[in-house]
C-alpha cells in the first residue's frame, strides 16, 4: 500500500522534490492507464519518467545485501 503524498499535494511540487518513492507509485499508476490518459496525464507521466532517468540511484545495476535493483513505494 502506498504510503505518501498525493497527487493534489504533489502536483505544486517541482518534480526534482519528489521521493523515490513517489515517482516510482505514480510511475506504475499511469503504466496502466496509459490509453486513458488524457494529453495533461501524458505530459505528467513523462515528465515522472524524465525525472526518473535524471536520478542515477534509479540505475542500479546490482543488488546488495540492503538494497535491490528497483525502487519499492510499499
Amino acid at each position: 500500500m502506498y504510503v505518501g503524498r498525493d497527487m493534489t499535494e504533489l502536483s505544486m511540487l517541482p518534480k526534482n522534490e519528489w521521493r523515490k518513492s513517489e515517482l516510482a507509485f505514480f510511475h506504475h499508476a499511469f503504466q496502466q492507464i496509459v490509453p486513458y490518459l488524457n494529453t495533461e496525464g501524458q505530459t505528467i507521466h513523462r515528465q515522472i519518467v524524465e525525472e526518473m532517468e535524471s536520478r542515477s540511484d534509479f540505475h542500479r545495476k546490482e543488488a546488495d545485501w540492503t538494497h535491490g535493483t528497483r525502487v519499492h513505494y510499499e
